[in-house]
């Protein structure tokens, strides 16, 4: 690779390596793998075929690789986000981003040009645009038109027309003319689309405040950890969550730090109606992945990654 050489004098030579074959199906359908020496030292180059599973189901796949073949796997990508550049390098995971980074621990080499994600400028979405992106990554993507999202949101003219707008102006998905209609439209799959728009993405969560558990009288969704244990293995919070837009009616009683567990419950107030998007009994799982997404606690992370590994396998098998 021209890239190692010129940045960091390492020569690259591939070589042929049988072991390879013998590697299970789970892997070829997810890479394609050349073994190489990098100054000499055996290592195998893994070109990811499709998109990226977690990053703790690559760290088990290139523990599979490195068994097998006795040589360091390094990850071949063409871009890498922020957020995936921060799991791998925590995970000790090698790759290279040809003309932007490398990562190869076991050479003790980090190298670092520029992220893909670290861009000057992201401008955050209006609450309503970002209800609308939401809708229509849940629709499966594709083509919608923006008159159905507004009955189903409920928004006014100008709310659907100032969010299609910006989504278009910001260039997370595209709009056109068709008659009198004005139609959302995308390329991508709602998994890609919803990583490549997380720097617009806001945390839907303004504020929380706690509240004597007798006040909830229902009617409120459930939220934050206790809406994620929903969706996931995670064990239930020691407190209950729960998320509105409107806190004016615990007025007298609500405090901004958790004083007893045994008496109180969190309430999130949110950037927008949390009901909009969900018809259950908690909050929609895009927005509870983002309001979550900072918390670094491994059993969170695994959790958040479960929930939308379920909620893609359910929005593909709606679009094919």
């Amino acid at each position: 690779m021209e890239y190692l050489m010129r940045v960091l004098g390492i020569q690259t030579v591939y070589i042929e390596d049988k072991g390879i074959q013998s590697l299970p199906n789970y892997i070829f359908t997810r890479y394609n793998i050349k073994a190489v020496t990098l100054d000499g030292i055996k290592a195998a180059f893994v070109y990811p075929i499709n998109e990226l599973d977690s990053v703790n189901a690559v760290k088990k796949q290139f523990e599979r690789i490195q068994s097998t073949l006795g040589a360091a796997p390094v990850l071949i990508l063409n871009r890498l986000t922020f957020r995936q550049k921060e799991y791998l390098l925590r995970d000790r995971i090698p790759f290279i981003v040809d003309g932007k980074q490398i990562y190869l621990p076991f050479m003790a080499a980090y190298i670092q040009e520029r992220c893909d994600s670290e861009k000057p400028s992201y401008e955050s979405l209006l609450p309503s645009a970002q209800l609308l992106l939401l809708y229509y990554i849940y629709r499966g993507c594709g083509k919608i038109l923006t008159s159905d999202a507004s009955r189903d949101l409920r928004f006014t003219a100008t709310s659907i027309s100032r969010a299609s707008k910006q989504l278009d102006e910001t260039g997370i998905v595209k709009t056109e003319k068709k008659g009198v209609q004005k139609i959302l439209y995308s390329d991508k799959t709602p998994r890609k689309l919803f990583e490549d728009a997380k720097l617009h993405l806001k945390n839907p969560v303004k504020r929380t405040i706690y509240i004597p558990k007798k006040e909830i009288k229902g009617g409120l969704l459930i939220s934050g950890y206790s809406a994620l244990s929903e969706y996931s293995m995670l064990n239930l919070s020691s407190v209950e969550y729960y998320a509105t837009d409107s806190i004016s009616r615990w007025d007298k009683t609500m405090s901004d730090t958790l004083q007893n567990t045994a008496d109180q419950c969190a309430v999130e107030l949110w950037r927008y109606d949390p009901k909009k998007l969900t018809g259950g009994t908690s909050v929609d799982r895009l927005s509870l992945a983002i309001a979550l997404q900072n918390d670094k606690d491994e059993r969170t992370e695994e959790a958040i990654e479960e929930m939308l590994a379920q909620l893609w396998s359910e929005i593909d098998g709606k679009r094919n």
